[in-house]
């Protein structure tokens, strides 16, 4: 996250954001216990539906992430953004075994974006295609109107 807004009219809106994030991150390292969960909302459910409550609002801690923090997004820090990220994936399938950078499966995704694009285009029909591709693809032509 930025550290700096863009906008001087936005900084608000930017705080927020920025609150946001360290509550992701703080959340995903404190998490909340089901005691914690059962205080929170003790004086609006009780018995049985108080536990069934406290059970949906309680989360592990301790979980791994990252937080980065950058003077201000521009051009060469989203660059340096993506770089990072390709190096992660590149360490984490070397360390599991894993051709991060399959081409075979690139190939694939080439190949089906390839046929998808008429039908993105509203030059053919969706018909044929899975429920869920057909369904992306009606809400893509819906919104771009």
């Amino acid at each position: 996250v930025g550290a700096e807004g863009f906008e001087e009219a936005l900084d608000h809106q930017h705080q927020l954001l920025v609150a946001n994030c360290l509550a992701q991150s703080e959340a995903l390292m404190k998490g909340r216990t089901l005691d914690q969960a059962r205080d929170l909302v003790k004086d609006r459910f009780d018995g049985d539906e108080l536990d069934r409550q406290a059970r949906h609002r309680c989360f592990p801690g301790n979980r791994p992430s990252t937080t980065l923090v950058y003077p201000k997004l521009t051009p060469f820090v989203l660059g340096q953004i993506i770089a990072l990220y390709e190096h992660r994936v590149f360490v984490e399938g070397a360390m599991l075994g894993i051709n991060s950078y399959d081409q075979w499966g690139v190939e694939l995704g080439k190949e089906l974006a390839n046929a998808l694009a008429p039908i993105v285009a509203g030059k053919e029909s969706a018909d044929g295609k899975d429920g869920s591709t057909a369904q992306l693809v009606d809400y893509i032509r819906r919104y771009a109107e």
